[in-house]
């Protein structure tokens, strides 16, 4: 499905993070929808560097673009002389900026300011010397502790959400300039969809859960689950958000979601109705009381306004077209 009426065709699109989760989601529907386009995926790829909590430093994974006739490029964002390769080497139409390092729970504040807020602004650099449309990953990571989900009332409590605060700030200096590109950062909610299998503990729940209840396991929720409540959103329709960031009726920083805040509690029941498998339920402690987020909902006025976004999937709906992916995966690559 196409969702604006940009001609993507003979245009250069770079995706950094392309082998990750949204980044290879984007590099397809340009292939799909746009097969003249040249699409180039920046990537560093995994490899079994791990920060200090253990995680893996990049869960770009090679089995998200198997298919992709693009060109694939190795590297990291950090690297100078690497940007100034793709500066040299390219003519940028549109950048779509996904690498980041994403963990919430990554303790090198260092290593994440670099990567996040400092690599962004090279980045940034780029599209203005190309006029090259910037579309970028922000986070709803940036509300922390807020009890209101829109763009100015940022509370974030981690390093993550703090470098993505700082990214959103670094956007809106540079928009005070004259510029002849359009600059839009999506916050994103809770996403879920194809290609997420990859990012290990932190892919999302409902794939996570899936595959519990494939397993024959019982699904274990936290006491009071049925009142933790997010804003899940389909992967498909955060392709159509940065679709139409292209061509903004006004540059900012948006929220991408449903506007709907549903249950860890909804998902498990979605998918055993889905699976037409009844494992029940098994209600543990909230370890995580104190430092966790009981609710988020995105408030998406301007989105629907400057961006002209409109959600397509409610949980339900989401969740179904997710299925046969999840039993896929569950087969090839988890049993």
């Amino acid at each position: 499905m196409k969702y604006n009426d940009i001609n993507f065709n003979k245009k250069t699109i770079l995706i950094t993070g392309g082998a990750g989760f949204i980044g290879s989601n984007l590099a397809f529907y340009f292939q799909e929808n746009y097969p003249n386009s040249k699409v180039i995926v920046l990537d560093c790829f995994r490899s079994g560097e791990t920060f200090s909590n253990g995680n893996l430093k990049s869960f770009g994974h090679f089995k998200n673009l198997l298919g992709f006739n693009g060109i694939v490029i190795s590297g990291d964002i950090n690297d100078k002389k690497l940007l100034k390769n793709l500066e040299k080497n390219y003519k940028f139409d549109y950048i779509f900026h996904q690498a980041a390092i994403s963990d919430t729970t990554v303790r090198e504040q260092d290593l994440m300011i670099k990567t996040n807020v400092n690599a962004y602004e090279n980045l940034l650099k780029i599209a203005i010397k190309h006029k090259a449309n910037m579309i970028y990953a922000s986070s709803a990571a940036t509300y922390g502790d807020s009890d209101r989900f829109e763009i100015g009332y940022e509370l974030p409590n981690n390093a993550y959400g703090f470098s993505k605060v700082m990214m959103d700030n670094l956007t809106n200096e540079y928009l005070k300039k004259d510029l002849d590109i359009s600059i839009v950062g999506l916050k994103y909610f809770n996403v879920y969809g194809e290609k997420e299998f990859f990012k290990n503990k932190t892919a999302s729940m409902v794939v996570q859960f899936a595959h519990q209840i494939l397993k024959g396991l019982t699904p274990k929720l936290f006491i009071g689950s049925d009142k933790i409540l997010r804003d899940f959103i389909y992967i498909e329709d955060v392709i159509q958000a940065n679709i139409k960031a292209c061509n903004p009726k006004k540059s900012g920083i948006y929220n991408v979601g449903t506007s709907k805040a549903r249950s860890f509690e909804d998902i498990v029941n979605i998918l055993q109705k889905e699976l037409e498998i009844d494992n029940g339920k098994e209600y543990i402690p909230n370890p995580f009381i104190g430092q966790y987020q009981f609710f988020t909902q995105a408030n998406i006025d301007s989105a629907k306004e400057y961006l002209f976004f409109e959600p397509k999937f409610s949980l339900e709906d989401g969740i179904k077209a997710y299925i046969p992916e999840i039993k896929r995966l569950f087969k090839e690559e988890v049993r």
